[in-house]
């Protein structure tokens, strides 16, 4: 169904007023923390601001901004995609964009970071893209306060995607160590914080541990969890 889809770089300040209203429709807060001036600066010093587009209405935003000097690098730092409009397969499209646009701007790496615990996001980051956990990042952003993430710790996992060269999941025989998560933390959340919570710490003491063994997340299969393998 993405086919339907137009996925368009913004230039004017209409444009990023559409796209921080998606950002605030998809997180629930004010500008869902993209304000257009924001994205406006992004845009202009030439980073990554695109729009998806069913027809003449945004329905999907996402920007992203280039890394250190000669690390040939930029880092997707938020898309956002409006409740009406999921499950048709918007956020494989736009990795896709990024990755030609990328390639195009002589980038070789896009990095990101997503919730260690939400199942679908390692699912696609590992499994489908073949993005590399480089770090663990303990409440990386502090208290975001917005309807998603409100109430938790922002753990994230850093993910650098190799554009030449994904990584595969690797071969049971090489996996030494698993962390498993909740099938739907985000369920989980509302019908037991608790268990949520302690979701939390389990999976950040698992991985601390894990690390600090010489060992590294060498993917995610979804019937197991995160699979650690031997540098």
């Amino acid at each position: 169904m993405a086919d339907a889809l137009d996925i368009r770089e913004l230039h004017t300040i209409d444009e990023m007023v559409a796209a921080s209203g998606v950002f605030e429709a998809v997180w629930g807060s004010p500008d869902g923390g993209m304000p257009p001036n924001l994205l406006r600066a992004l845009e202009h010093s030439g980073n990554y601001v695109v729009g998806v587009y069913d027809g003449e209405r945004m329905v999907a935003a996402s920007a992203a901004f280039f890394g250190p000097p000669g690390s040939r690098s930029m880092h997707s730092h938020v898309t956002g995609v409006l409740a009406d409009a999921q499950a048709r397969g918007i956020g494989r499209a736009l990795k896709a964009h990024q990755r030609e646009w990328a390639f195009a701007h002589d980038v070789g790496t896009i990095t990101w970071t997503f919730d260690p615990l939400i199942a679908r996001n390692a699912h696609f980051n590992l499994e489908v893209l073949g993005g590399r956990v480089t770090d663990y990042l303990v409440d990386h952003y502090g208290d975001m306060g917005d309807a998603i993430n409100s109430g938790d710790e922002s753990d994230r996992l850093h993910v650098a995607w190799h554009l030449a060269s994904p990584v595969p999941t690797p071969d049971a025989a090489d996996v030494v160590a698993v962390v498993p998560i909740p099938a739907d933390v985000e369920r989980l959340r509302v019908d037991d914080p608790d268990a949520a919570a302690r979701a939390r710490r389990e999976v950040r003491d698992a991985f601390h541990t894990h690390l600090a063994a010489g060992l590294v997340v060498g993917g995610f299969r979804t019937s197991e969890g995160y699979l650690f393998t031997r540098s």
